[in-house]
C-alpha cells in the first residue's frame, strides 16, 4: 500500500470539521436538544455511541478530544472510540459487521470499504443528510451513485509524477503534455548526470501508479462505461487495446536507461532520501511523498504533473481516506448521524480545515493558505476539473495480484497482452468469490 496512507476508493478529494453554532442545544439540526435523538429527547439519559477506527489514525481530525466534548456538551451524546490494531482492522470489521455487532461510526476508506466491507450491503446511504447539499464534490464521498461516507475535505491524495521544480528550472524544462515530450525531457535530465526516475517497484503497489491513471484517464474520455461494464462482466480489461500500450510505455522508460537500475529490489522508503540528495528528478507517486520530503527539507520545491500517457492528461485522484461510514445495523444511527452532522458544521468544520491545512468540500468553509504544491493542484486540477478518479476508486476486488503482475512483467515474465489477458482471469475469479452479479 502507499506509504502513510492505506486504501483508496471510489472518489477524488479529503478533509474534516464541524460547527458549534448549527449545533446550538436549542433544537438545531445539527443535534440540539430538540433533535429526534430517540434517548434523550425521551429521558434525557446520555447516549453512548461507538466509533471504530485503526490505531494507526490517531491524528484523525475526527477524534480530536475536544470535539468529542463539544459535541456530548450540546447533544447529551457521548463517543466513546474503539481504538483496532492496524493489522487487525479489516478483520475485525468484518467479523463485527458479520456478526451484526457493528460500531455505529466506523473511520476506514472508501476504496478499501467497497472491496473489504461489501459498502451497498453494510452501509447507510447519505445522501440525503443535511451536509451533503454544501458539499463542493460529492464524488470523493461516493460510490454506486451513491454518498456512503463522510469527510470535510475533497483533497485527496493527487497521483502523478512528482518531480523536483529546481532541476526543471535549471534545465529549461517544461511540464511534459504527452509522452513523447516526457521522454524528451527524460534524456535531458540523464545528460545532465541526474536520474529521471526512480522506481521503487520492490514495494508492488507502487508500480500501479502509471496505469491506475493512464488507463482511467484514457476511458473518461474515450468508454466512460467501461468500468460499469467490466465490473458487470460486459467487458475485460484486455477489451482495450490503448492499455497495453500504457503497460509498455512505463517498461520502456526503464529499458531505456531513465531509472534506477535495481527497479525491483528499491524500495519507497528510500525515495524521499533520493529526492533530499537531488539523486533523482522525478517519481510516478502520491502528492504525499511532497509532504514526505518537506518534513525533512522544507526549501526543497517539489510539484506534481499529471501521468503523460495520453496527450494533455489529466492528475490522477486517489480515492480519499479516512472517511466515516454508519453501518446499517448501528444501534444508534440517528445519534452517529448527529455526529456528522456536528462535524459538518461550518464553524467545526472551518476549525479542521484551517488546523490541518486542508481542501474544504463544503461551499461555506473556506480554504485556508496552502502549501505552494497543494495550491498549484487547485489552481491547475481541482479548479479546471483537470483530475480523474484511478483505476483503484472502480475496483472491487484486491489487487495484490494485479501488482504482482506488474512485477512480473518489469522481470522480464510477461508482455503487456499477456498480463491484461492474466489478470482478466485472476480478476473474474476474485470477482465470482465475491460473489458479485454476472460473475
Amino acid at each position: 500500500m502507499r506509504k502513510g496512507r492505506k486504501a483508496a476508493g471510489i472518489l477524488t478529494a479529503g478533509l474534516l470539521i464541524l460547527a458549534l453554532t448549527a449545533c446550538g442545544s436549542g433544537g438545531s439540526k445539527s443535534g440540539g436538544a430538540g433533535d429526534n435523538s430517540t434517548a434523550k429527547e425521551s429521558s434525557g439519559k446520555k447516549v453512548t455511541i461507538e466509533l471504530a477506527i485503526s490505531k494507526s489514525s490517531q491524528d484523525s481530525a475526527f477524534i480530536q478530544q475536544d470535539l468529542l466534548d463539544e459535541f456530548e456538551k450540546q447533544t447529551n451524546i457521548k463517543v466513546n472510540l474503539q481504538l483496532i490494531p492496524a493489522e487487525q482492522t479489516t478483520t475485525v470489521l468484518q467479523t463485527k459487521l458479520a456478526v451484526e455487532e457493528a460500531p455505529d461510526i466506523i473511520q476506514y476508506n472508501l476504496a478499501s470499504a467497497t472491496t473489504d466491507l461489501n459498502l451497498e450491503r453494510n452501509f447507510e446511504i447519505l445522501d440525503d443528510e443535511p451536509w451533503a447539499s454544501r458539499l463542493l464534490n460529492k464524488d470523493v464521498l461516493s460510490a454506486y451513485g451513491h454518498i456512503y461516507s463522510f469527510h470535510v475535505s475533497q483533497d485527496t491524495g493527487m497521483q502523478g509524477v512528482v518531480y523536483n521544480k529546481d532541476i526543471f528550472e535549471e534545465l529549461g524544462l517544461s511540464i511534459p503534455n504527452n509522452y513523447e515530450e516526457f521522454l524528451a525531457v527524460c534524456e535531458k535530465i540523464k545528460e545532465s548526470g541526474t536520474t529521471p526516475v526512480f522506481m521503487p517497484y520492490k514495494d508492488n503497489w507502487a508500480i500501479n501508479i502509471w496505469p491506475a491513471a493512464a488507463f482511467a484517464d484514457f476511458v473518461s474520455r474515450t468508454d466512460p462505461t467501461f468500468f460499469d461494464e467490466l465490473n458487470n462482466n460486459k467487458r475485460k480489461w484486455s477489451d482495450i487495446p490503448e492499455f497495453q500500450t500504457f503497460l509498455q510505455q512505463q517498461y520502456d522508460i526503464y529499458k531505456m536507461g531513465y531509472t534506477n537500475t535495481d527497479v525491483l529490489s528499491d524500495s519507497y522508503d528510500m525515495a524521499v532520501g533520493k529526492f533530499l540528495n537531488k539523486e533523482v528528478a522525478m517519481m510516478f507517486m502520491g502528492d504525499w511523498l511532497i509532504e514526505g520530503v518537506a518534513q525533512q527539507d522544507p526549501d526543497m520545491r517539489l510539484g506534481v504533473f499529471p501521468i503523460p500517457a495520453i496527450d494533455n492528461p489529466s492528475l490522477g485522484a486517489s480515492p480519499l481516506g479516512g472517511q466515516l461510514f454508519i453501518p446499517k445495523t448501528a444501534k444508534h444511527i440517528e445519534e452517529a448521524k448527529k455526529f456528522l452532522d456536528f462535524m459538518a458544521s461550518k464553524e467545526i468544520a472551518q476549525q479542521i480545515v484551517d488546523s490541518k491545512g486542508y481542501v474544504s468540500n463544503f461551499n461555506d468553509v473556506t480554504t485556508p493558505a496552502l502549501p505552494e504544491y497543494k495550491q498549484e493542484i487547485v489552481d491547475l486540477y481541482i479548479t479546471p476539473k483537470r483530475t480523474v478518479l484511478t483505476t483503484d476508486a472502480y475496483m472491487l476486488v484486491d489487487r495484490n495480484e494485479l501488482y504482482r503482475m506488474l512485477q512480473d512483467q518489469f522481470a522480464g515474465g510477461l508482455t503487456p497482452e499477456e498480463l491484461l489477458k492474466a489478470w482478466d482471469e485472476k480478476f473474474n475469479q476474485l470477482m465470482a468469490d465475491k460473489q458479485v452479479p454476472g460473475f
